[in-house]
């Protein structure tokens, strides 16, 4: 009985090890399967990373290039004047700021190199530390040193040597620091206030015909085939044709100082859209205004301003000479001027507003450029 019972066992047992190999070998089956979908998927993930990388590649080659074709351009150090004194402030009370000269030109050929007078000329000094930014119209019509030790309106520098001379011009009389600069001309202004959807500007009755006026005269210089008057007036939504024609409204009361504070409301106003704007519409800017732009900055400089845009507030904003210390005259053959009454005082006045410095003592160098201005407009200044 007992030999009988061992032979069906015998073949149970090698039953269960079959099915147990059997499992094994499926087992092993899905594992390979699995890990071959694991390999598939990762080589899938690869290719799509790859692709990735190369469409940046290709986005920033893109962007340098535009940039680069546009009129990138550096100024070298060597020829960029800074008065000796303000060598030394730079690393006490101008230190943490960094000062951006804006020229807007009167162009709308985009002749934005030279050869063109400055219609706008300002000073963005910015507080790395806080972000808080102050914005400074130096007045176009002003009597100033060329950095050729010519003197004139200050807005010719830019049309004799570009904005080499214009930011030495400004480095010279202001015992200023600036290296960098930003040109645009009418187009430029045009889109960047479009690619933003308009600005909010408050017009008022002196102005809507004027601006109407400059409006007809830019679309015809720009090759636009129609453009929208402004028939009321009050807080409202300008375009980038009406808006940019505000800024160079001047015959009303105020003139040429009003015209510099009405550049500076819509700076203020595009300041306001590039803040809640996306980065798809930054990025719309940028494709339409490069090249509109004359610039020392390049892609990764303006890439890095715009990613801390969020963060940079226009605190305060003015015009120099500032306006107690300042006069107009008919200077000689040198025509309608705004004349610093005292052009060391007002450099006293600039670092003050800008630095918070109180107590500054103006360089050797603009001493000299404000006697040589007090002696050749003294006779002809209203004041």
């Amino acid at each position: 009985m007992a030999a009988q019972s061992k032979k069906p066992t015998h073949k149970k047992s090698r039953a269960r090890e079959d099915e147990i190999r059997s499992k094994k070998a499926a087992t092993k089956k899905k594992m390979a399967a699995k890990n071959d979908s694991k390999k598939k998927r990762f080589r899938i993930v690869l290719f799509i990373v790859e692709i990735f990388v190369l469409l940046l590649m290709g986005v920033v080659l893109y962007g340098v290039l535009k940039v680069e074709k546009t009129g990138k351009v550096e100024i070298p150090k060597e020829d960029i004047v800074i008065n000796e004194e303000v060598k030394v402030k730079e690393e006490t009370t101008m230190r943490g700021y960094r000062n951006i000269a804006l020229f807007g030109v009167d162009s709308t050929t985009g002749a934005l190199t030279k050869n063109t007078r400055s219609d706008s000329i300002m000073i963005a000094s910015i507080n790395q530390d806080t972000g808080e930014c102050k914005l400074v119209s130096v007045y176009r019509d002003t009597y100033l040193n060329l950095s050729n030790d010519s003197y004139n309106k200050c807005n010719a520098a830019y049309a004799k040597g570009g904005p080499e001379q214009a930011i030495n011009m400004l480095n010279m009389n202001l015992d200023m620091n600036i290296t960098d600069f930003i040109t645009v001309g009418f187009s430029g202004l045009s889109d960047t206030i479009d690619a933003l959807g308009g600005v909010m500007i408050d017009v008022d009755s002196s102005e809507i015909s004027h601006l109407n006026n400059y409006q007809i005269c830019m679309a015809q210089d720009l090759k636009r085939d129609s453009y929208t008057p402004v028939t009321s007036t009050g807080y409202q939504l300008l375009d980038g044709l009406q808006a940019t024609a505000y800024c160079r409204i001047r015959y009303t009361a105020g003139d040429d100082f009003k015209r510099a504070e009405r550049q500076r409301e819509v700076i203020l106003a595009i300041m306001d859209k590039v803040k809640s704007a996306s980065p798809s519409t930054l990025n719309q800017i940028a494709n339409d205004v490069f090249g509109e732009v004359y610039t020392s900055l390049d892609l990764m400089e303006i890439i890095e301003m715009l990613g801390e845009v969020s963060r940079y507030q226009i605190t305060d904003q003015g015009g120099f000479p500032e306006e107690s210390m300042r006069a107009t005259g008919t200077i000689g053959s040198k025509g309608s001027c705004v004349v610093p009454v005292s052009l060391e005082q007002n450099v006293i006045w600039l670092h003050k507003f800008l630095f918070e410095d109180e107590a500054y003592t103006p360089s050797e160098a603009v001493k000299e450029y404000s006697a040589k201005v007090e002696a050749d407009t003294g006779k002809y200044i209203n004041k």
